[in-house]
């Protein structure tokens, strides 16, 4: 199967994404800045979650492009990702709203947690079509960040019902890890060629 449909699919998916999400934040009826400080929670789950939802566009971008073909089961580990990330825009309003309460917090980790573990397995549905030395087996290599990412998404789940603040760190620090762009499928692709 080419790749093409699948790619152009998590594309719409996520964009929508995105649109859920910001509409959500509803206007102010008041005229002046004191009118947007309610916002303020609303606003900073709506950044990090944009943040989150553009890494995941990015990195699944990257990975297809060291990709050249799929399988019927890269389709569907591809719609377990795309299913946990369409519950971003529920989890981000209803941190949002309450403020970051516990639960919320709780809540948003475990669907970031189980985003990732949704990512590792498409990957690796990749990797086991495309063969141990393909590109992506290749560029992936030891994956710091991919397997350093679970335990922080647990110890942030945990932290939600002691240290709210502290979940919310540890959810902005995995966040900034991500932003810093992995060039290693970049540079194996430009190897490659």
């Amino acid at each position: 199967m080419h790749k093409g449909r699948l790619e152009a699919f998590s594309d719409g998916v996520l964009a929508i994404i995105l649109t859920i999400m910001v509409l959500e934040i509803k206007v102010p009826h008041g005229a002046d800045f004191a009118a947007l400080r309610p916002l303020l929670p609303v606003v900073l789950s709506y950044v990090l979650s944009f943040i989150y939802i553009g890494i995941y566009w990015n990195n699944h971008h990257m990975m297809l492009a060291g990709t050249s073909k799929v399988s019927g089961g890269v389709l569907w580990a591809n719609l377990h990702l795309l299913f946990w990330l369409s519950l971003v825009p529920f989890a981000t309003g209803w941190m949002g709203e309450n403020h970051f309460a516990p639960a919320t917090l709780a809540v948003y980790g475990v669907i970031l947690l189980m985003a990732g573990v949704a990512y590792f397995v498409l990957q690796n549905c990749i990797i086991a079509i495309e063969g141990p030395d393909s590109t992506l087996a290749r560029a992936i290599g030891r994956d710091f960040k991919g397997l350093s990412s679970p335990p922080l998404y647990l110890a942030g789940i945990a932290a939600s019902f002691w240290q709210p603040w502290l979940a919310g760190g540890i959810y902005v620090a995995v966040a900034l890890m991500w932003l810093i762009p992995d060039r290693r499928i970049e540079r194996t692709l430009v190897d490659k060629a």
